[in-house]
């Protein structure tokens, strides 16, 4: 959609147009999900089994083969909760990524909102990641650990931090993946090193002794912190994971989350403009 007049003007045209065609953007999120189990014995079930295994796989040989498990009380909810909130940040920016790309038909020559491509990859993301924690909800229970009330606080805030950074990356990433088509490609590459330099597999406060132990400026360690990731991961583990102490979590964590927000929103506003001005050519490139 090309914006008229200012910019503050063209955002909000994209978001009304956007609305206007939200029965398509249901539409798409419905075939993506379909799709991607067509054919499928199981079907949806897989989109519970894939995440069980992930976590047996995890806890059996993260944890008791290579002995991650002894630094971290209930070691297996802590890496799946992790895993279940970095899973939609992944699956979101993936999808989001070649969204364009993959609907090139319907871009040439039918016109609708570009955006509402990239944006039915929140939905269908959004639909696996409710499995995913429908099946971690029910590992809390069956190792007795169920989640705290006041703990719960921060899964809304977790899940808004994750969407409104893959919205905003994936809105970018989406309209120069047409141009360079590598960009999807570098993008799983970059989502690889994000997993491992979350706190996913280790502690916060490990990643705090080793800057202490180094000696490294207090600074790189508030960088390291304030990653929405982090804190995203961070949050989900004050959700569900029991066994945490004060120690095991930065200072302020929803302080911190809500300036991380309201940056995440600002970051898509410019994102969004970038892919408005990038769309014009999207049916020539393609």
């Amino acid at each position: 959609m090309v914006a008229t007049g200012g910019s503050g003007r063209g955002t909000w045209a994209s978001f009304r147009a956007v609305l206007s065609h939200r029965q398509l953007l249901g539409l798409l999120i419905r075939r993506d999900i379909k799709a991607r189990y067509k054919d499928s014995a199981l079907g949806l079930l897989w989109t519970l089994i894939n995440p069980i295994v992930q976590l047996l796989i995890y806890y059996l040989v993260m944890g008791q083969i290579l002995g991650a498990a002894k630094g971290i009380d209930n070691f297996a909810i802590y890496v799946f909760s992790g895993l279940t909130i970095f899973g939609l940040f992944s699956e979101t920016l993936t999808g989001m990524t070649g969204s364009i790309v993959a609907n090139s038909g319907l871009v040439k020559k039918v016109y609708v909102p570009r955006e509402v491509f990239p944006l039915a990859s929140i939905g269908s993301g959004l639909f696996t990641f409710s499995m995913q924690v429908v099946v971690l909800v029910s590992a809390c229970l069956i190792l007795l650990t169920p989640p705290a009330l006041g703990g719960l606080l921060y899964f809304i805030p977790s899940v808004l931090l994750i969407v409104v950074y893959a919205a905003a990356l994936g809105i970018l990433l989406a309209s120069l993946n047409v141009y360079l088509r590598d960009i999807q490609y570098l993008t799983q590459i970059l989502l690889m090193l994000a997993l491992w330099a979350s706190p996913i597999v280790y502690g916060w406060n490990m990643v705090k002794d080793v800057f202490a132990q180094f000696g490294l400026p207090a600074w790189l360690l508030e960088v390291y912190t304030n990653n929405p990731i982090t804190l995203a991961v961070l949050g989900f583990h004050r959700t569900f994971w029991a066994a945490g102490t004060a120690a095991d979590y930065p200072a302020h964590l929803e302080l911190r989350m809500l300036i991380a927000f309201g940056v995440g929103l600002v970051l898509f506003w410019f994102c969004q403009r970038a892919f408005a001005r990038l769309q014009g050519n999207f049916a020539q490139e393609l």
